[in-house]
């Protein structure tokens, strides 16, 4: 299957969330890449495909369920960087400029984290969601510290559009004892 583009919905019920994943599986062909309860009592699905299963698969269930959805988002043309990143399997093993984003929403972060990735010529390193963080995430990238300001404002913008952002950071030369404790 061709993972072109994500599709996340975010809710405020594990119960309907559960349902979310069903709906989104049996709308369109999309592959389920996480469906699962998120700290502070929420719950959420990912999926990926090609662009019209995805957008499909997210405007049905969240239709279907709009009472529990607190975020949704589609994004087509994803960065390749954001599938390793989710699963903590980056593959950076040093640091130079460190750049964290950090975000109220695990919808809002993700976008974040792509529009980061797509302003500059960075390397994502984590996209960590929800767990243990009191329902906010964040995303931590390195490169050079010009590029890592570059991407930091680009993602940082993002999720204040939607009113979410909660800090950025850009640290130039981190110690290398932070990489260990990153992922």
């Amino acid at each position: 299957m061709q993972m072109n583009s994500l599709g996340l919905i975010e809710l405020s019920s594990i119960a309907a969330g559960m349902q979310a994943a069903d709906i989104m599986l049996k709308t369109s062909e999309v592959e389920l890449v996480i469906s699962r309860s998120i700290c502070s009592g929420k719950y959420m699905v990912l999926v990926g495909g090609d662009v019209a299963a995805v957008q499909s698969s997210v405007d049905t269930a969240a239709s279907q369920i709009d009472f529990a959805v607190i975020d949704t988002f589609v994004i087509p043309n994803v960065h390749k960087d954001i599938f390793p990143a989710l699963s903590g399997h980056s593959g950076v093993d040093t640091l130079e400029a460190l750049g964290i984003i950090e975000s109220f929403s695990v919808a809002s972060l993700i976008e974040g984290a792509d529009a980061a990735v797509k302003a500059a010529s960075v390397k994502l390193i984590e996209v960590r969601l929800a767990m243990a963080l009191g329902g906010k995430a964040f995303c931590t990238l390195t490169g050079e510290v010009a590029a890592v300001q570059a991407a930091v404002e680009a993602g940082a913008q993002s999720i204040a559009d939607k009113g979410l952002l909660v800090n950025k950071v850009v640290i130039p030369q981190p110690r290398k004892e932070l990489l260990s404790e990153m992922i």
